[in-house]
């Protein structure tokens, strides 16, 4: 089978490339030139672990193409996926200009059958309207939309697609359902659960899932805060509730709050969904402001406890990706908490073992430091925003000596507080 992937972002180069590994013949277009060529020369426009060598193996093989021509492929492919960005407006909303336009990019283009699904995350409905699209210049019987979810979590997103937890596939006949599990024969040969519902559910479970992880997060969070007031020690309430079944232990790590390109999106759309149809989502509106207080209040914990100013403490922060194992700076509680810390006059600087480029197009104007050991050296007060593995394999010995001040405000847990106060350190993590 030949499928075509629209979008060379993360959620469509992944995609297609897993997809090529399965099996399946894929050409994946993008209009960004830059990073076509880019990745036509063997280079990946983002950090993800073990893509680079996956792409490299299926592009040998010629299972898998790159082209900036949409209009060249599609009439000799079984199946298109819409991979393309569904970004935050400044209102909430998920902005589907990207959708659309590739929906009119091939509107004119479809030759015989072919399948069009959603990859992307949209709103409930998305799949009616890019149907109703499409009718205008394509007869019904050529043609189905199907919704196809993806839960890629960014730094394990190659293991997440061969293993999935499950297939989620939003279809409204036999035929489509038919195609989208020859696509995903292999998975599904391992046992890997194929869920088959309407469109629309398909559309509204992401959206579900994603804010009910959010959720979780918040939660934690705000439980190591009262862990903190009342003497109680967050890890051990964590580690307790997560061998609950009903609960499970993922997501139940405290920290600065959740980011990246999902979460913070995907509760904003969901809350102006509801809104757009006269529901109430209380609970979800209370993890959004519950997230955005979480960046405020643990600026002011550091702010509280240093000296600000031209001669006051040199701040370094270690980590400004929004989690361990990826670039991705989008949406990351990093940002907030050092713009809270600038304006209120902290001298700081940045290190991060993948993201400092990225970081540097969004705040160029903020010192950042090459190597941990420039970071450290010199500090009177070491912020730890990412669990970076480089970062908990610290010697803290090498630490301690390196360091002008001694005050670590750990955001992570990722060091023992018995250990960092036998060495001296005035030590701050979070939930004891």
């Amino acid at each position: 089978m030949k499928i075509c992937v629209i979008g060379c972002g993360y959620v469509g180069l992944v995609s297609a490339t897993c997809f090529a590994e399965c099996g399946l013949d894929v050409i994946c277009v993008d209009n960004n030139a830059a990073k076509i060529d880019l990745l036509l020369e063997g280079q990946v426009p983002f950090y993800e672990p073990y893509l680079e060598d996956l792409i490299k193996k299926n592009v040998d093989c010629n299972s898998l193409l790159f082209s900036k021509d949409l209009n060249a492929h599609i009439a000799d492919v079984d199946a298109i996926f819409l991979a393309v960005g569904t970004p935050m407006q400044s209102d909430g909303k998920a902005d589907l200009q990207y959708i659309y336009s590739a929906v009119e990019g091939i509107r004119n283009q479809l030759k015989g059958y072919t399948l069009i699904i959603v990859k992307s995350t949209v709103p409930i409905g998305t799949g009616d309207e890019i149907e109703r699209t499409l009718l205008k210049s394509v007869a019904k019987e050529n043609f189905d939309v199907v919704s196809n979810p993806e839960f890629l979590r960014e730094g394990s997103a190659i293991s997440d697609f061969m293993t999935p937890d499950r297939i989620l596939v939003g279809c409204e006949n036999d035929n489509s359902d038919k195609i989208m599990r020859d696509i995903y024969a292999s998975l599904i040969a391992n046992n890997i659960p194929y869920i088959k519902m309407k469109r629309r559910s398909a559309e509204m479970a992401k959206y579900a899932a994603n804010s009910f992880l959010a959720m979780k997060v918040s939660f934690i969070n705000e439980i190591a805060d009262l862990c903190e007031a009342t003497n109680a020690n967050v890890k051990e309430v964590s580690k307790a509730i997560g061998y609950d079944k009903r609960i499970g232990n993922s997501f139940l790590e405290p920290g600065p709050g959740y980011g990246g390109s999902c979460f913070p999106k995907d509760v904003s759309a969901l809350i102006n969904i509801a809104h757009e149809h006269g529901s109430e989502l209380r609970i979800i509106e209370g993890v959004k402001a519950s997230n955005n207080r979480r960046k405020d209040l643990l600026s002011n914990r550091i702010i509280k406890k240093i000296k600000i100013g031209n001669n006051g403490d040199v701040v370094s922060i270690l980590g400004v990706s929004f989690k361990a194992g990826t670039d991705d700076v989008r949406e990351s509680p990093s940002l907030s908490i050092i713009s809270n810390l600038i304006d209120s006059g902290v001298n700081v600087k940045v290190y991060d073992p993948r993201a400092i480029e990225n970081y540097h197009k969004i705040m160029p104007d903020v010192r950042t430091c090459i190597t941990l050991d420039e970071a450290i050296s010199g500090a009177d007060v070491i912020v730890i925003l990412t669990e970076w593995d480089e970062f908990k394999n610290i010697s803290l010995s090498s630490l301690k000596n390196k360091m002008k001040g001694n005050k670590i405000f750990d955001y992570r847990n990722i060091f023992n507080p018995e250990t960092m106060n036998k060495l001296g350190f005035e030590y701050y993590c979070l939930g004891s």
